[in-house]
C-alpha cells in the first residue's frame, strides 16, 4: 500500500514541475528588462545585441522559448548561466550539500529545543513559567530573520570576536547561520507543541492514566507524546523543507555558499537557467520531504492510512 502511495505521489510529480516551470518562465519572461542588453553591456552595439538575443533563443515567442527549455531538461540538463557560462545542474549538486548542512544544523538546535520548551508550556501553563515561554516564542516570532541575523553577527562577531562574521567553512562558520533559522523554527515548534500537548493532557484516557498509577514518565512518553506527536513532525517537515530549499536571506546575509545565495545571486542577475533550475530543484526537494513526512505518519500512528486524502490521510 505505502509503495503504491509513494509512486502515485512521485508520477503526480510531474506535471507538478510542469505547471511550476510554465508559470515561472512565463513571469521570468514578462519582468521588464533585456537579459541581452545586460550581458552586452549599455555600450554594446544593436547587432550585437541581437546577436547574443539570437543565440540565447530570446527573438523567439515565450512558448517557442519553453518548448525549447522543456527539450532540453528531458535530456537531464537545466542549461548554462548567462554569466559565468557554467553548468547549472552542476552548480546546484555542489552548492546543495552546504545547504543540506545549515538546514541539519539548524533542526538540530530547533528540534529539541522547540519540542522541550513546548512541552514545559503545556504541563505549566497556568504557572510563570508557561508564560514566559509563550511570550518568548512569540517574540522569537515576532523578530525579522534579517535582524536577528545582523545581532548574532555584531555581537559574536564585532563584540565578541568568537566567530566569523561570515563565509563558508567549516563548524566555525557554521554556528551564526544555523542559530538564526534555528530561532524562528524552534519558536513555531514550541507554540504548535504547547497547543497540542495541552489538547492532549484534557483527553479522557490521561486522567484514566494518572488514576491507574502510571507512571508520569511512562505516561508522557507513550500516551501524550504519541498523540501529539503528528503536528509536531508536520511542522518540523515543512521548516526542514524549506531550509533544504535555501534560507535566501539566512545564506545571503552569512555569505553561506548553498542553493539560497545561489538563488538570490540569479534573480539580482536575471540569470533565467540559474533561477529555473533552483525552482525545479526546490520543488522536487520539497515534495520528497512532505512525501518522507507522510509516509512517517502511518509509522507513527498505525491508524493513518495513505490513500491520497488531506495530507495523505484517510477520508
Amino acid at each position: 500500500m505505502i509503495t503504491r502511495y509513494v509512486i502515485k505521489r512521485l508520477i503526480l510529480l510531474v506535471p507538478l514541475l510542469l505547471g511550476i516551470t510554465l508559470v515561472s518562465f512565463t513571469l521570468l519572461r514578462a519582468l521588464p528588462g533585456d537579459i541581452a542588453l545586460a550581458l552586452a553591456g549599455e555600450r554594446a552595439s544593436q547587432e550585437t545585441i541581437e546577436s547574443i538575443r539570437k543565440e540565447l533563443g530570446a527573438d523567439k515567442n515565450v512558448l517557442h522559448q519553453y518548448a525549447g527549455y522543456l527539450k532540453m531538461l528531458t535530456h537531464g540538463d537545466f542549461g548554462r548561466s548567462h554569466f559565468t557560462n557554467r553548468d547549472v545542474l552542476s552548480d546546484i549538486a555542489l552548492k546543495f550539500p552546504n545547504t543540506i548542512k545549515l538546514a541539519l544544523s539548524a533542526m538540530a538546535m530547533a528540534v529539541p529545543l522547540g519540542i522541550i520548551m513546548g512541552y514545559i508550556a503545556a504541563y505549566k501553563k497556568e504557572e510563570v513559567t508557561g508564560k514566559i515561554i509563550d511570550s518568548m516564542s512569540l517574540a522569537a516570532l515576532s523578530v525579522p530573520v534579517f535582524w536577528s541575523a545582523i545581532m548574532l553577527m555584531i555581537v559574536f562577531s564585532l563584540w565578541l570576536k568568537l566567530l566569523p562574521p561570515s563565509g563558508t567553512g567549516d563548524i566555525r562558520f557554521l554556528v551564526l547561520p544555523s542559530c538564526a533559522l534555528a530561532i524562528p523554527a524552534a519558536a513555531t515548534l514550541a507554540r504548535v507543541t504547547r497547543t497540542t500537548v495541552a489538547d492532549v493532557l484534557q483527553m479522557p484516557f490521561i486522567a484514566t492514566a494518572k488514576a491507574k498509577g502510571l507512571p508520569s514518565l511512562s505516561m508522557h512518553l507513550h500516551h501524550v507524546l504519541k498523540n501529539a506527536i503528528i503536528p509536531i513532525v508536520t511542522i518540523i517537515a515543512l521548516d526542514f523543507g524549506s531550509y533544504l530549499n535555501g534560507a535566501v536571506v539566512t545564506e545571503t546575509i552569512f555569505g553561506w555558499d548553498g542553493i539560497g545565495r545561489f538563488t538570490m545571486e540569479g534573480i539580482i542577475k536575471r540569470d533565467y537557467p540559474v533561477i529555473m533550475g533552483c525552482v525545479i530543484a526546490g520543488t522536487v526537494v520539497f515534495v520528497l520531504v512532505n512525501l518522507t513526512s507522510d509516509v512517517l505518519y502511518h509509522y507513527l500512528d498505525p491508524r493513518i492510512r495513505l490513500h491520497g486524502g488531506a495530507n495523505g490521510t484517510e477520508k
